[in-house]
């Protein structure tokens, strides 16, 4: 990896800013740009070299695979070798949009794309400028996040320049993304769809269109050594410099009571006076509605326990920010209620490593 690439930052309004980021992926080259989801780290799909510079860039394991984006559906018929018909019909319910789908690859991708896998992973992204951009390239766009292996993925274009500066070729800047954690990932390889990663399109929205979806084992199951079936199944993601600790309620069915409330955070508060004693810097991950209860100097406010979408915009910007303090340990509240819980907590179990203390 060239750690002293010449790296062009531009706006994806400003003039020729789209189409210089795709003259760059028709040479083999590295863009950052944003998505509805997160920011992407873009490479020719179709161009082994090039999905090698991405696994360099961030320091990814090799058998990771990588999510390959498209701006037609056609492109999947090039793409797979065989497309059932209920992935057509996700196709049609949640393209353009945060859905990705599995299928049995045709030769034509490379298996530095795939992690070595006889599948591919694709995704329509809803985002106007990547669009623009993959139509303009002409090509089909292999992209994880765009950020350094295991770190928070990037929400905006300061976290990519912080993580990939130097690193790639050219960092296209949309703002602030819509969504904020990765799209959901559904293998459509078997009879049943099987969610292996949980994201803003919900089973019961998957359900609600070809019926029964079940759940990868990997989502729940400590198994070791596994070989990846998708993005962010193996490896630790997501993950803040310090420690982070999830608290969380035993049973959890008074999660937004009064009584509750004060019991997880009797419990942070307790942690963040030992660790104070022993001179580290905490940090405390809160809901607004529970911030003024924790007795630390650094309360970073997630967003709206009833609401998912504001936690999900806001969770890897706030993982972000307790490394900008340098917090040493950081305590968070669960954040496992409505329609997003699933993919929140998916996220912050990852950042944590599993750590959980039940009060």
């Amino acid at each position: 990896m060239n750690e002293n690439t010449n790296t062009i930052i531009m706006n994806c309004d400003e003039k020729g800013a789209i189409s210089k980021a795709a003259v760059i992926l028709r040479k083999g080259g590295l863009v950052a740009f944003p998505t509805e989801t997160v920011y992407g780290l873009g490479a020719d799909a179709l161009n082994p070299e090039a999905s090698n510079k991405i696994y360099a860039a961030k320091g990814r394991p090799s058998d990771n695979p990588l999510i390959v984006h498209i701006a037609d559906t056609y492109a999947v018929y090039k793409l797979a070798s065989h497309v059932p018909k209920k992935a057509v019909m996700l196709m049609e319910a949640f393209w353009p949009g945060p859905l990705t789908i599995i299928l049995p690859k045709k030769d034509i991708v490379p298996s530095e794309t795939t992690g070595g896998l006889d599948t591919v992973a694709i995704r329509m992204p809803s985002h106007p400028a990547a669009l623009d951009m993959i139509r303009q390239s002409e090509l089909y766009i292999a992209a994880p996040s765009a950020n350094i292996s295991g770190r928070p993925s990037p929400t905006t274009a300061d976290h990519v320049i912080s993580d990939m500066e130097g690193r790639v070729d050219m960092i296209l800047d949309g703002g602030a993304v819509g969504i904020g954690i990765e799209s959901t990932i559904v293998d459509m390889t078997g009879d049943v769809p099987v969610i292996l990663r949980p994201g803003f399109i919900t089973k019961a929205m998957l359900e609600n269109i070809v019926g029964a979806v079940t759940v990868d084992k990997g989502l729940t199951d400590n198994i070791p050594n596994i070989k990846p079936k998708a993005p962010g199944m193996k490896y630790t993601h997501y993950a803040p410099k310090g420690k982070l600790t999830i608290v969380e309620i035993s049973d959890d069915t008074g999660a937004f009571s009064y009584i509750t409330r004060l019991s997880v955070a009797k419990k942070i508060n307790d942690l963040i006076s030992e660790k104070k004693q022993q001179g580290f810097k905490t940090a405390v991950i809160a809901s607004s509605k529970n911030a003024h209860l924790y007795n630390c100097e650094n309360i970073l406010i997630a967003g709206e326990a009833e609401n998912g979408e504001t936690i999900a915009a806001k969770l890897y910007g706030v993982l972000r920010e307790c490394d900008d303090i340098g917090a040493d340990y950081i305590y968070s509240e669960a954040f496992n209620h409505g329609k997003l819980g699933d993919a929140i907590m998916n996220r912050l179990l990852k950042a944590a490593g599993q750590r959980v203390i039940k009060v």
